[in-house]
């Protein structure tokens, strides 16, 4: 089968080329000016040089494919470069999804993410509308809700890389954020996918017609919070950290003042988000694999002492 890959050169993008290339697919793949270096080592795939705003190029990657991949996503904005949720998370889908139409390109799978909703943050909204728009049309979608997703980043971003980074290596205490949900005893609680399995996911819902129409929220096996996150970096590098519970709306506040400056690490729709916690029922992406997902532990976080 021959599929178009639209967001190829980002962290699960990059997975999801090597995965359907060794399911035996041709690929077509948008690459922006620039940003070749970040795609594998191929000369076999056919690449167009563009911008997912402009449709000629989206039009030209997909011409000939019987699917798309649509897996371009953002954490923070950059409005003066056009680098926005709005731009990228909703206008591209509809430009794809309207490009797929025209050319005949029947099957359509979109990453979207776990807690997309209307109301909500900008990144939300933008990907839950998204999500209505590719349903709304004629085509064979399937969408695909990940919570966070960890794994080697090859030099992408990655939370268990950004957590060691900016919180373990740092020289003092590490915020254990907590919320107010007695529930929880105020942890945040999360379901790590390894970027592997979230890969694979797609390949196997591509080649399976039953997969169509459907939406899979994709967790690892197991639910654990922010706190555990921290801790389980710190000892898959040997390292010891103190950590702080700190309410998340402290750094809410903080996020409030100072989000806009590029090097703070958080947004304010992050933090929201993160407050709502982001756990999946890890039976729907082992139906997908037809065995149980990866963990997050030391023995799947070994890239982070490389």
């Amino acid at each position: 089968m021959r599929v178009a890959v639209i967001g190829g050169t980002g962290f699960v993008g990059n997975y999801l080329i090597d995965a359907l290339s060794a399911a035996g697919h041709d690929l077509s793949l948008l690459v922006r000016p620039g940003s070749e270096s970040k795609l594998p080592d191929s000369s076999i795939w056919r690449r167009v040089t563009g911008d997912i705003g402009d449709s000629t190029a989206v039009e030209a990657v997909i011409e000939g494919c019987n699917a798309v991949v649509y897996c371009i996503g953002i954490l923070k904005e950059i409005p003066k470069e056009d680098v926005t949720f709005e731009a990228l998370q909703y206008q591209g889908v509809v430009r794809a999804v309207d490009a797929a139409q025209q050319a005949g390109a029947r099957r359509f799978l979109l990453m979207s993410a776990n807690g997309v909703k209307v109301p909500g943050t900008a990144y939300q909204e933008t990907k839950k509308r998204a999500e209505d728009y590719l349903l709304a049309s004629q085509l064979d979608a399937t969408i695909f809700r990940p919570s966070v997703i960890f794994g080697d980043p090859r030099g992408q971003m990655e939370i268990a890389t950004q957590l060691l980074r900016d919180v373990i290596a740092l020289p003092f205490p590490a915020a254990g954020f907590i919320n107010s949900d007695a529930t929880t005893e105020g942890q945040i609680m999360m379901s790590p996918v390894h970027v592997e399995d979230v890969a694979l996911a797609f390949v196997r819902a591509l080649e399976d017609d039953a997969t169509i129409g459907m939406t899979y929220a994709l967790g690892g096996p197991d639910e654990i919070s922010w706190i555990e996150m921290i801790a389980t970096v710190a000892a898959a590098t040997g390292r010891k950290k103190w950590i702080v519970k700190m309410p998340v709306r402290v750094m809410k506040f903080s996020a409030m003042l100072f989000d806009w400056l590029p090097f703070f690490p958080v947004t304010r729709d992050q933090l929201v988000m993160l407050e709502e916690g982001n756990t999946a029922d890890p039976t729907v992406i082992a139906s997908l694999l037809g065995r149980p997902p990866r963990a997050f532990d030391a023995e799947h976080l070994q890239y982070l002492s490389h």
